[in-house]
């Protein structure tokens, strides 16, 4: 079975109407700028900005069309290396029980490795909505709700080291990309195999998540494949949604240095290149979650986590991601979850629980995932916010 992704421009626009419009986009530069060659900026980048540095978005069609085009280049770039094409690749799948085995081919090449299928006691007729969960979750409280859960074994698709094993790896070694993409390429062939396998899903309502690591993983399977509904990150920091700057706002210590230092594996070599010059990263975090617009994206982060800067990814990074999610129109769609506890607690796939089953199941919610309650916004970490175009 041959699949192909989406076209992120086209999610709101389709390409009549933004031919009608007579959009011509900027052109990216290339080669892309090296990092000593980017000014630095010790707050959030304007993501209305192209990579050209002066060239500004002046509508929703630009952006769609031109400017989260462009992000999700450069992030591929600067960060996660590119992205394998998905055209050529065979998956096929086949399911014993609930034990899928997944099988992908490319290039003369094949990578194999294993999903499990949990599945809520009753569905609806078009079969139950899913969240594809790397690591551990709490399956019961999804399967209570009506949610299928399916787990895999990410090892299996790539170790968490600089160790070319695993499904990924028989397809592409010798390529500059980081374990994270890896990753988030298992998280997609699992949802390949689901519309092969599982009529009991409903494929076209789907989550992702993990948390540390694998929400880093998570948020990049969300990024790079518009099929999923929602994304749910949970604690995961540098790399994920915390940020690069303002790394010292609350003492939790996750850096670009410490990162690269003790996981280097994690992004492509290019991302090295920034190292002690953070500040002149062309991105930070909220580009990374602005440019999921308009599928939902909610974030867990607990207060006492001393892991992963959970204090700015509240006040600065969502703010500045909800800005851009505000003005394509899309405000509700993205959401911060703060809880009490620490890295990881199974208590944070509860206290997204109630936005996830908004998304995938149309379950009325109370709860306002737009409190940042113990904390307040810090609106001099996006001073660009008096810029953002006319809606």
């Amino acid at each position: 079975m041959r699949t192909q992704l989406l076209v992120p421009a086209l999610l709101s626009f389709p390409a009549a109407i933004l031919a009608q419009n007579n959009i011509t986009c900027p052109q990216t530069p290339s080669p892309f700028p090296k990092a000593g060659t980017f000014a630095k900026f010790s707050t959030l980048p304007d993501p209305f900005v192209y990579l050209d540095g002066t060239t500004r978005v002046q509508s929703k069609e630009e952006w769609y069309q031109c400017r989260q085009p462009e992000i999700l280049k450069l992030l591929q770039e600067y960060q996660y290396g590119y992205y394998p094409d998905h055209s050529a690749e065979t998956v096929t799948a086949t399911r014993s029980g609930n034990t899928v085995t997944i099988n992908v081919a490319a290039g003369g090449k094949t990578g194999s490795f294993k999903a499990s299928i949990n599945l809520p006691k009753t569905t609806s007729a078009g079969g139950a909505p899913v969240v594809i969960a790397i690591g551990g979750i709490d399956n019961n409280a999804y399967l209570n709700q009506g949610i299928a859960v399916v787990t895999f074994d990410y090892t299996s698709v790539s170790p968490d080291s600089n160790g070319k094993s695993g499904a990924f790896w028989a397809l592409y070694n010798g390529k500059d990309i980081g374990v994270l993409t890896a990753w988030a390429w298992g998280f997609h062939r699992v949802l390949d195999a689901l519309i092969i396998t599982a009529p009991e899903i409903d494929s076209t309502k789907v989550g992702v998540t993990g948390c540390s690591r694998l929400g880093k993983a998570a948020l990049a399977a969300g990024l790079f494949d518009t099929r999923i509904t929602v994304t749910m990150p949970m604690s995961s920091g540098v790399q994920g949604l915390g940020p690069y700057r303002y790394t010292t706002l609350s003492g939790q210590g996750e850096n670009l240095e410490n990162s690269k230092s003790g996981a280097g594996w994690w992004s492509n070599s290019v991302l090295g290149t920034f190292v002690n010059q953070a500040e002149r990263l062309p991105f930070d975090a909220h580009t990374i979650a602005a440019a999921l617009a308009p599928r939902a994206l909610i974030i867990d982060q607990g207060q006492g986590d001393p892991y992963t800067n959970s204090k700015a990814t509240a006040i600065v990074v969502y703010p500045a991601a909800r800005l851009v999610y505000n003005w394509l129109g899309v405000a509700d769609q993205i959401g911060m979850a703060i809880r009490s506890g620490g890295h990881c607690d199974m208590s944070g796939y509860t206290n997204v629980l109630p936005f996830v089953a908004k998304v995938l199941k149309g379950t009325a919610m109370s709860r306002n995932y737009n409190d940042l309650s113990p904390w307040s916004a810090m609106p001099e970490a996006y001073p660009w916010s008096s810029l953002v175009p006319k809606a």
